[in-house]
């Protein structure tokens, strides 16, 4: 069996249809940028088959003026050049604030497609706080899943503001969803899904499909 990997942007492109997404714009120049839909704070990354884990390479780039934005647009196709990666171009995104969770979905042999919720972003293998049902699941599998986190009580408002755990739940049963509709995903990574108490939202993601 063959299998075909989705970059960041393909892989976002593919989830919007179901998911809700962070606006993005691939370019290739700077010049591209719509500045109707994005302000500064900016973050730029690197996308290429090459960088799936753009974070260990500083792939990814926060910008908060068009100098910022000049020099490290610069530095990450540099970045690409010294690699000697093949890239498909610059993903631009708005920068937001909130909690950061990885969602995840792959074929198991025993229970077909499966997926967890946990504690995302970058300090995901450090903290191993993770929850795991087989799909789909409903909304109550949700609720358990999100209760069954050491990482709850933070997005319950503890010593903060309380998430939208109404759309998040909402988002973790339509994920489930993706898995059990298309049994050609074998991986589908979500980290980090941004979450506060408005949005609910994709800001990486990468899936790995089997083709036969």
């Amino acid at each position: 069996m063959q299998k075909e990997v989705f970059t960041e942007y393909k892989a976002e492109q593919f989830l919007s249809k179901y998911l809700p997404v962070a606006e993005n714009q691939l370019i290739q120049t700077i010049n591209e940028i719509d500045f109707n839909k994005f302000k500064f704070p900016l973050v730029l990354k690197l996308i290429s088959p090459q960088a799936l884990h753009k974070s260990d390479i500083k792939g990814v780039r926060f910008v908060h003026n068009k100098d910022e934005l000049k020099n490290e647009f610069n530095s990450l196709i540099q970045l690409a050049k010294e690699k000697h990666f093949e890239i498909d171009g610059i993903l631009v995104q708005g920068y937001k604030e909130g909690h950061l969770l990885i969602v995840g979905g792959k074929k198991d042999p025993t229970f077909e497609q499966v997926m967890l919720v946990g504690a995302g972003g970058i300090y995901t293998e450090v903290m191993e706080d993770i929850s795991i049902r087989a799909c789909p699941i409903t909304l109550k599998d949700a609720d358990e899943m999100l209760k069954e986190l050491k990482y709850y009580k933070v997005l319950d408002g503890y010593r903060g503001k309380k998430v939208n755990l109404e759309k998040l739940k909402e988002f973790l049963v339509k994920f489930s969803n993706v898995m059990d509709k298309n049994k050609d995903i074998t991986e589908l990574d979500i980290n980090p899904l941004i979450v506060n108490e408005d949005i609910v939202e994709i800001i990486d993601a990468r899936i790995v499909f089997q083709k036969s």
